[in-house]
């Protein structure tokens, strides 16, 4: 568990950190509120987050658009208990404890709203799936 809290911590890591990751954030904060630190960060970070996927979130009553990408650290690695990678083949600094994750998402960037939205949706089943794993006492709250 993270020192600074106690409580479990989750970084999720795409290249631009501006679609899939900033979503499984959101997702991971909206469904198990203060219950788990959440971080997000991209190794080559964009300048904005996705307008595609901040319409998508706004669509489920979640609102992101004052999120802004961030590089990746060693540190936010290093403070969270589970990595997930969206992937994309980003690679994570090894640190021993840590949980690695990397799930298999179709990348956002560039599609219109059909596409958007069943990746949306994909990320908030493995967020519940991951929730119920770490914290399940998170899920029981929102349910």
């Amino acid at each position: 568990m993270a020192e600074s809290s106690g409580k479990p911590s989750v970084l999720f890591v795409c290249v631009h950190n501006a679609g899939r990751s900033q979503m499984a954030a959101a997702w991971l904060t909206h469904l198990a509120g203060d219950r788990i630190e959440v971080r997000s960060a991209g190794s080559n970070p964009q300048d904005a987050v996705n307008p595609a996927a901040v319409e998508a979130m706004a669509e489920v009553g979640i609102d992101i658009s004052a999120e802004t990408p961030k590089v990746l650290t060693v540190d936010a690695v290093r403070e969270s208990d589970v990595c997930v990678t969206m992937g994309c083949g980003d690679t994570c600094p090894v640190f021993p404890g840590k949980r690695y994750l990397d799930w298999k998402l179709e990348d956002p960037a560039g599609r219109g709203m059909a596409a958007v939205r069943p990746i949306r949706d994909e990320i908030r089943t493995r967020v519940e799936g991951l929730i119920a794993e770490i914290a399940p006492e998170a899920v029981a709250q929102v349910c």
